[in-house]
This record gives C-alpha cells, sequence and structure tokens, in this order.
C-alpha cells in the first residue's frame, strides 16, 4: 500500500497562484492529480511518471506545471493564474502504471481544498 499526504491549499483570489504537494510514502511509477468540483465530475488534472512524461488537460495547459522530486517521494502542481472554474478539491493519485491513473484507480490521499474566489 502507498499512503499520499496532500498540502498546499487555500482560498486565493483569480488570477493567485498555489503550489500543491503529495509526499508518498514510497516510490512509484506515476503520481499525478484530480481534481472534484461540486456537482462537477472527478477529472485529471495532470499526472508524471518517474521518468518525467507528464500529462496535463487542456484547461490547465501553460497555467499549471506538475513536478515531481524521486528522492523525496514528492509531487507537486504549480497552480497560476488560477480562475474561479479551478475551485475543487484536488486529489493526489499514484499508481503503478499509465491505465491505473487513467482509470481512476490505484491509490488515493484524502485531498486539499482549493478556492478560487473574488
Amino acid at each position: 500500500q502507498v499512503q499520499l499526504v496532500e498540502s498546499g491549499g487555500g482560498l486565493v483570489q483569480p488570477g493567485g497562484s498555489l503550489r500543491l504537494s503529495c509526499v508518498a510514502s514510497r516510490s512509484i511509477f506515476i503520481m499525478g492529480w484530480y481534481r472534484q468540483a461540486p456537482g462537477k465530475q472527478r477529472e485529471m488534472v495532470a499526472s508524471i511518471t518517474s521518468g518525467g512524461s507528464i500529462s496535463y488537460r487542456d484547461s490547465v495547459k501553460g497555467r499549471f506545471t506538475i513536478s515531481r522530486d524521486n528522492a523525496k517521494n514528492t509531487v507537486y502542481l504549480q497552480m497560476n493564474s488560477l480562475k474561479p472554474e479551478d475551485t475543487a478539491v484536488y486529489l493526489c493519485n499514484a499508481a503503478e502504471t499509465l491505465l491505473s491513473v487513467a482509470h481512476g484507480s490505484g491509490y488515493w490521499g484524502q485531498g486539499t481544498q482549493v478556492i478560487v474566489s473574488s
């Protein structure tokens, strides 16, 4: 089992920035971020493999940057130019395969709340 602990959420004004962190209890091939907004379906935000292969959903491209520190088993999500529609609970996800992340399986953190509002 892999335990995941997220941090870094908060309240920010539109156009502001936040940096989310997720620490895993051990190394794992792929780590990423999902988000769940009220009344909306869970959606994948970004993912990154241990080798540095990255994927973003279109709505965050150019604004969000995912990175990881393999030595610390930690993945980061730098979120810039935040919009109200980015408001959601952000959940860390990790798995041993790309398919597991794509299907929303694998391991999950408890989430960190991001609120973008003026």
